[in-house]
């Protein structure tokens, strides 16, 4: 898969080192020329250039791209880069970096963007998830659907603990992905029984997410 991030930053650097790690090739862009590092990541492709110019993304081949991550620190460049990688070259999977809360309400696919991932909802759906059994925890949005990836772990005395997946009354615009238990990640299949402390990962639309609850808790 080949990945164009624009912001050459911390998190620009991280993600091109993951991506790299899982095999992907990774194209860097940033209009600072003191975060063209290659000498820290050698097998990157740079771009000394700005993102949110068309001709800069018709010199890198930006529509032989699969995925676009705007990462920069400012988010109009954020939802600019968004906006010309979704219209300007079709680009099937465009992930946005919100750097304000107060900005997370444009983040949406009218501006091209796929999915949002604001830091400090994250971070706050991370702190939520370690304390919170039995409660539903938004992780983040997928904004093409808006669906969101919520969590919520069964609790000691819940009723659905032992029971299978076949068994759960979900609504209709909710889908378990995956069950984590222990150190193991778990394809939910009809037959799989749901356990104590188990973290079940669902796609679901905010409208359901009382009915998701519902549905293990009781």
């Amino acid at each position: 898969m080949k990945v164009a991030i624009a912001g050459a930053g911390a998190v620009g650097r991280s993600l091109a080192r993951e991506l790299l790690g899982n095999g992907h090739a990774v194209l860097l862009i940033d209009k600072d020329p003191r975060k063209i590092t290659p000498h820290r990541i050698s097998d990157v492709e740079w771009l000394l250039a700005d993102a949110c110019e068309v001709s800069t993304l018709e010199d890198a081949q930006l529509q032989d791209y699969d995925v676009v991550i705007s990462c920069t620190g400012d988010d109009k460049v954020n939802l600019v880069t968004s906006l010309l990688a979704k219209t300007e070259f079709g680009i099937k999977r465009v992930v946005a970096r919100i750097n304000h809360p107060a900005n997370e309400w444009l983040f949406t696919e009218a501006w091209g963007v796929d999915v949002a991932v604001s830091t400090p909802r994250v971070i706050a759906a991370l702190v939520e998830e370690a304390v919170s059994v039995g409660d539903v925890v938004r992780l983040f949005s997928l904004q093409r659907g808006e669906a969101n990836l919520v969590e919520i772990t069964v609790p000691e005395d819940c009723a659905v603990a032992g029971k299978t997946v076949r068994d759960l009354a979900l609504p209709r615009d909710a889908t378990l992905v995956t069950i984590i238990r222990g150190h193991r990640v778990i394809t939910p299949t009809p037959e799989e029984p749901i356990e104590a402390g188990d973290e079940l990962l669902f796609v679901a639309v905010p409208e359901s997410e009382p009915a998701v609850r519902a549905a293990i808790c009781g």
